[in-house]
């Protein structure tokens, strides 16, 4: 008997003991909560998971349809051209001969122009604003400054260019071109309205938004990086550049094609200066046209149905341009976070 006392108290010293753990704060609150409100409260997320959907989805059906009635009511022009409209360069409302191919090439000139003074101007900026400005306070006061060139309606943008820069440029490009015509991108007579003047104004007018947006994504890079960086030899210069920027890589790609996009749209600013001629010319100083400017000057003009249609057939191309730029771009950020994510 006492054997059997002894198994017993050593199977129940040897047994685990099995403790309940206490019901979490959810749990209490679903145990106490009324079965009615716990229904009505399903609901009210099962409405907000559907109204939440439904206004993602309007953003596409609102593009879809703007798609769908830009290629309907240019299907005369599309009959009458097929794809010669994308790549002939007569623009005859007279005669109706029609061919988009100046306003391509001036509107992706443009922006090229546009960014390749930007880009460096705006980076350079954003990392003094955001690294080496030695007061936080004063960063601040000039990045407001900044951001409140965004709110400049972009016809005044387009005055101060007819004003200011276009004399700047037909006196100054005129030596120039005359020392240097032997190159073509600066050939030719200097009127001051061309292409070089039109990506100049283009500049000025989206660099803040890179500023801007740029000193943001730097300093929303960890503190720790630049000390990790500093502690390990590297000076402020080496910070910047071997640890900073490529850690805000992404984010300051995502700003330079926000830029791109408003570049691309613009209109009143860059049919004050451009010139408005529908001709394809390699240099920089003379006159162009854009699709924008094009659909700003001649829309309210159009007397012919073949006319009307292809404006709205280069209103197509330029929304099928600027859906193109922004889907490379989001793929190129992807890839720049897909890369990051690899290295780290």
């Amino acid at each position: 008997m006492t054997d059997r006392r002894a198994l017993a108290a050593a199977r129940l010293a040897v047994r685990p003991i099995v403790r309940v753990a206490p019901p979490s704060a959810p749990e209490r609150v679903r145990a106490t909560t009324p079965p009615h409100a716990i229904r009505r409260r399903r609901l009210a997320d099962g409405a907000f998971r559907l109204t939440s959907l439904a206004f993602a989805l309007s953003v596409l059906v609102i593009t879809g349809a703007i798609a769908i009635e830009l290629f309907v009511r240019s299907a005369p022009a599309r009959h009458a051209f097929g794809w010669s409209f994308l790549s002939t360069s007569t623009w005859d409302p007279v005669f109706s001969h029609f061919g988009a191919l100046p306003f391509i090439y001036g509107t992706l000139a443009t922006t090229f122009i546009a960014l390749a003074i930007a880009v460096p101007l705006g980076l350079g900026a954003a990392v003094c604003l955001a690294e080496l400005m030695p007061h936080r306070g004063v960063a601040d006061a000039l990045t407001f400054l900044i951001e409140l060139l965004v709110a400049v309606p972009s016809v005044v943008y387009g005055l101060v260019g007819v004003f200011v820069l276009v004399p700047i440029m037909r006196e100054f490009g005129t030596p120039i071109a005359n020392t240097l015509s032997f190159i073509p991108f600066l050939a030719g007579p200097v009127y001051g309205v061309g292409l070089l003047t039109a990506g100049i104004v283009l500049a000025v007018m989206i660099v803040p938004f890179i500023i801007a947006l740029g000193r943001e994504v730097l300093l929303a890079v960890p503190q720790s990086q630049r000390e990790g960086a500093l502690a390990l030899g590297a000076t402020r210069w080496e910070t910047v550049r071997h640890v900073v920027v490529p850690y805000a890589r992404s984010g300051i790609m995502g700003a330079i094609f926000l830029a791109l996009a408003r570049a691309l749209g613009e209109t009143m600013a860059v049919t004050m200066v451009i010139g408005n001629r529908p001709e394809i010319a390699t240099s920089l100083f003379a006159p162009a046209h854009t699709m924008a400017a094009v659909l700003a000057n001649e829309f309210a003009e159009a007397t012919s149905d073949i006319h009307l249609a292809a404006l709205v057939e280069v209103g197509l191309v330029l929304f099928g341009i600027t859906l193109v730029v922004n889907a490379v771009a989001r793929l190129m950020i992807l890839g720049v976070r897909g890369g990051d994510e690899v290295r780290a």
